[in-house]
């Protein structure tokens, strides 16, 4: 858990939080989906979410179906865990087989290293309603998943 100050001048107001990243091969599907339902659970966590192989931009459709049920993930950013490895972590967890198995070392220290996998909706063919609906089926699972993994284990430690 970090402490981490709101306003630097009033050091009697602290707001406690813990950091989370979320490792996919692309980081412009799956992991960003999971970054905005842990966020959506608690606005009090630090959650960034990257790419062992960052795509440099969010699948539209991922971004569509979590628009459908309230949570605007269009303004995160598909961004290379390059970025993240010397910080540490409470929690590192790989969504896909590919950030898995190429997950790298980090520098900083992880508490906790997870892996939660989920077949990627954006391999999906056939007409655009099956497509769509098999990004809402990776939703819908991610969603179930994280939410047990909030309710278990971080929101008892927050």
């Amino acid at each position: 858990m970090h402490v981490c100050y709101a306003d630097e001048t009033d050091k009697n107001f602290t707001i406690i939080f813990m950091k989370i990243l979320i490792l996919c091969t692309g980081n412009s599907c799956r992991s960003q989906m999971a970054h905005g339902f842990l966020q959506s659970f608690d606005n009090n966590l630090y959650v960034r979410s990257a790419g062992t192989d960052a795509s440099g931009k969010l699948n539209e459709k991922a971004v569509a179906v979590m628009k459908e049920i309230g949570i605007d993930i269009s303004h995160h950013t598909s961004d290379s865990v390059d970025m993240y490895l010397d910080q540490e972590w409470d929690y590192v967890i790989t969504v896909c087989g590919g950030a898995n198995e190429a997950c790298p070392a980090f520098m900083g220290k992880v508490k906790h290293r997870l892996h939660i996998g989920f077949d990627d909706p954006s391999k999906a063919t056939g007409t655009d309603e099956h497509i769509r609906n098999e990004f809402r089926k990776t939703r819908d699972g991610i969603k179930e998943a994280f939410y047990k993994l909030y309710i278990n284990e971080i929101k008892p430690k927050v």
